[in-house]
């Protein structure tokens, strides 16, 4: 796109706060001849080559500011594809503030959230999917998401895409082509080849739709929800599964009245546990406020723990299963079979989870478990993390996002509309046009064409100084 941006942008693109480091990027058109007004070191920044580093005193109305490095990037060979300084000085909130204030007053203004990365875009350093990616290396809460973002931003995700745009863009071409043509009834595009090309294309967004709530996973952790009648041991397994004293514990039902938040790095994964009050029938005004807010983060749960106290019987709390069932049908609901050590009949006698990738597969199974004994929450652990890798494990080279999975399916219909057109003998024109309404939908996940709205939504999400 290479549109030129008239204003000079700055800001710290580290964390403010005490520290060894900061770095405070600078980018457009005059950021370097702003930075020698401050900048005093062996040569002048303006009559330097790219990609060099230099030393020297940051200067402000005479004043040294700190000792600092200047590394300088010209365009267009920088992130953002213009000129490009960074700043590195001495970490602390004072320092790195005098140094945009500086700048600032020579003519630069605060950048907004996400705007380097913006500029980037628009010049065509990146794609939205590769901005999408950035977003996700930031943010990804495990090991293995932070690889497949990393495999997105070197254009893992946009190569898959340009291949299924190829396939549509030849295709509806010719089928174009061949309107022109249409009295001589001249056949350019066969139709079985045709066909099997759009089902190849149908094939490809399935499995990134399909891979879209496994990625979910690996960008925002595994939300989990323990739930339960009082006194089933909800905050005692809380505690043991994070192996603190985190949620307090008491004989007396109702003691919890919040939900209880906590976090854990379990095999790879991060797992966000949320112990949340007792369900049973009450007048008690505040532990009615605890029961709605439970179910509240019941419906932004990954799966649903439902703790069953096993010396009550092993089903006891059917009738709440059901009913969380019936509430969220499309989450998966383990039955967590708590106190089992002491509870009548045997271990045998309950079904393990076996994990797999979908919600049926997972859905109302008992896990044998207990807060008793230190190992007593070693299975359910294990489960879970086998049930996070079995969602995951499908997830390739793309963290498919919300925006992207929407614009994903709505390309699949114009697909399988056109595969139905084919199939139905209908005219050349009707399969091209639901051809180059998928083909419309894909651009928009690259942003080859996009909406403004979408586009702000996107960069609002960034942190300042990215």
């Amino acid at each position: 796109m290479n549109v030129p941006l008239p204003d000079t942008i700055c800001a710290v693109a580290t964390p403010i706060g005490v520290a060894g480091l900061a770095v405070i990027r600078v980018s457009g058109a005059d950021c370097i001849p702003i930075c020698d007004t401050f900048f005093v070191g062996k040569s002048a920044l303006t009559a330097s080559s790219s990609h060099s580093v230099h030393y020297g005193w940051w200067k402000w109305s005479g004043v040294k500011i700190d000792a600092v490095t200047c590394t300088l990037f010209r365009n267009p060979n920088s992130y953002t594809g213009e000129d490009v300084v960074e700043i590195g000085c001495h970490g602390g909130p004072y320092v790195s503030e005098q140094i945009v204030d500086s700048l600032i007053s020579a003519g630069a203004r605060a950048a907004l959230p996400g705007e380097f990365t913006k500029r980037a875009f628009i010049n065509g350093k990146l794609d939205l999917t590769q901005v999408e990616a950035i977003a996700d290396l930031i943010h990804a809460e495990s090991k293995l998401g932070v690889q497949i973002a990393a495999r997105q931003l070197a254009s893992g995700f946009t190569k898959r895409l340009n291949a299924m745009q190829s396939h549509l863009e030849k295709s509806s071409a010719l089928l174009e082509l061949e309107l022109d043509f249409s009295e001589e009834d001249i056949e350019f595009v066969n139709r079985a080849q045709l066909l099997e090309h759009l089902s190849v294309v149908n094939s490809e967004l399935e499995s990134l739709i399909f891979s879209s709530k496994g990625a979910e996973l690996l960008r925002s952790g595994v939300h989990c929800t323990l739930v339960g009648y009082p006194n089933a041991g909800k905050s005692s397994l809380f505690n043991a599964i994070l192996g603190k004293d985190r949620a307090i514990v008491s004989e007396l039902p109702g003691t919890t009245r919040d939900y209880i938040e906590d976090t854990k790095l379990i095999g790879g994964f991060t797992f966000h546990f949320f112990d949340t009050a007792g369900i049973r029938q009450t007048t008690d005004s505040i532990e009615l406020a605890g029961i709605t807010l439970g179910r509240g983060i019941m419906e932004q749960s990954n799966i649903i723990l439902v703790v069953n106290d096993s010396t009550l019987g092993f089903d006891h709390s059917s009738p709440l299963v059901t009913d969380v069932q019936s509430m969220f049908p499309d989450t998966a609901v383990w039955v967590v079979q708590n106190k089992i050590d002491n509870a009548a009949g045997s271990k045998n006698d309950v079904k393990v989870a076996t994990g797999g990738s979908s919600e049926s597969e997972l859905s109302v199974l008992s896990v044998p478990s207990s807060a008793i004994s230190p190992s007593g929450t070693d299975v359910l652990v294990s489960e879970l993390v086998s049930m996070a890798k079995g969602r995951t494990n499908i997830v390739g080279d793309a963290l498919v996002n919300r925006r992207q999975t929407i614009l994903l399916k709505q390309a699949q219909q114009s697909v399988n509309s056109a595969i139905e057109a084919l199939a139905n003998a209908l005219s050349a024109e009707l399969v091209a046009v639901d051809m180059r309404q998928a083909l419309r939908h894909i651009s928009e996940v690259l942003g080859t064409s996009f909406n403004q709205d979408i586009l702000d939504s996107v960069f609002s999400d960034f942190c300042i100084g990215k």
